[in-house]
């Protein structure tokens, strides 16, 4: 036999030069690369869609619609101008008759930190102003009370909008 028909112990490649054993071994080292990164998500995310006690959830759902309820029966309609940080509200129907200050809330429907309240002015002309903190961009869930809570106006808005919005009950 010639000593170049045998290839011998040493001229095999090493184990660590070779292709499958590196393949084999980079499965489960993603595997538990990826397995740490969902525990982390797990432990630093927020279940802000959880709710402690439906209960009384169910109940304030009920006292909302209530007042929704109310701002029906005195056929409250507005007109809602947003443009860009600046909000106006002109009444169309069932206008307050005190002039008092009126709350805006902006609730951002999958982004709960995004959410944000705008305090509306009436002036001279009986055009209810106001500014937000933050840009308004996506959809939102856009409910309207006055200062005591006695009626509310809600409604799901995509912004941004510059057209007038008929906001109603």
């Amino acid at each position: 036999m010639s000593p170049t028909s045998e290839p011998s112990i040493t001229d095999k490649k090493k184990w660590y030069k070779q292709f499958w054993p590196w393949f084999l071994i980079t499965i489960p080292v993603c595997s538990m690369i990826l397995s740490f990164n969902m525990l982390r998500f797990a432990f630093d995310g927020q279940d802000a869609m959880v709710v402690d006690d439906y209960y009384k959830q169910g109940k304030a759902i009920n006292i909302s619609l209530e007042k929704i309820q109310v701002a029906k029966a005195r056929n409250i309609q507005t007109e809602l101008t947003v443009n860009e940080n600046d909000v106006s509200l002109r009444f169309i129907s069932g206008a307050p008759e005190t002039g008092a200050a009126l709350n805006l809330a902006f609730y951002h429907v999958t982004q709960a930190p995004k959410d944000q309240t705008v305090d509306l002015f009436r002036d001279a002309q009986g055009i209810y102003r106001g500014s937000t903190e933050h840009d308004l961009i996506g959809k939102w869930q856009v409910a309207l009370t006055p200062h005591d809570k006695e009626w509310k106006v809600q409604q799901t808005l995509s912004f941004p909008n510059t057209d007038p919005i008929i906001f109603t009950p």
